[in-house]
């Protein structure tokens, strides 16, 4: 049973957050791959996976809506290959982040087993607009004005 965090009338257009909220809470639980975000100007974030032992061409991102995807892949080369001990895990993964509104993926990059992905987050603008009351029936800009 899903409790709705935007039941009050006084959360107007929230819909798309509380869909935000249960993609979120819908992603893996899983550990793997570990990964850091961190901050790297007032503006720009840096998501950071440990994805040793994968190449570019095993990986893939996506930006689904506000989701931004990264999906790992490897080939199974170890036919005819015998292991004594095998502890290095070779298994794919799929680890997903929701993003606010407006946030851009700058670019990304693989480098010593750790895949780099840099977003920025622009600084909203404050607007502040004044709303002319009218009459009923009259036209206050270009749209009648009804009880």
């Amino acid at each position: 049973m899903s409790t709705r965090l935007f039941t009050s009338p006084m959360f107007l257009g929230f819909d798309h957050l509380e869909q935000m909220l249960e993609r979120a809470s819908k992603t893996s639980s899983d550990g793997y791959p570990p990964y850091n975000i961190e901050q790297t100007s007032p503006s720009g974030l840096r998501i950071t996976l440990a994805v040793a032992g994968f190449t570019m061409d095993d990986l893939q991102i996506t930006q689904e809506d506000n989701q931004l995807v990264i999906r790992g892949r490897q080939n199974d080369d170890t036919q005819g290959r015998v292991f004594i001990h095998r502890g290095i895990a070779a298994r794919q993964f799929q680890r997903a982040f929701v993003m606010a509104e407006g946030i851009e993926v700058k670019g990304a990059w693989l480098d010593s087993g750790l895949l780099h992905i840099d977003l920025a987050r622009p600084q909203p603008a404050s607007k502040v607009r004044t709303i002319r009351i009218g009459k009923p029936g009259a036209v206050v800009d270009g749209e009648a004005n009804e009880e």
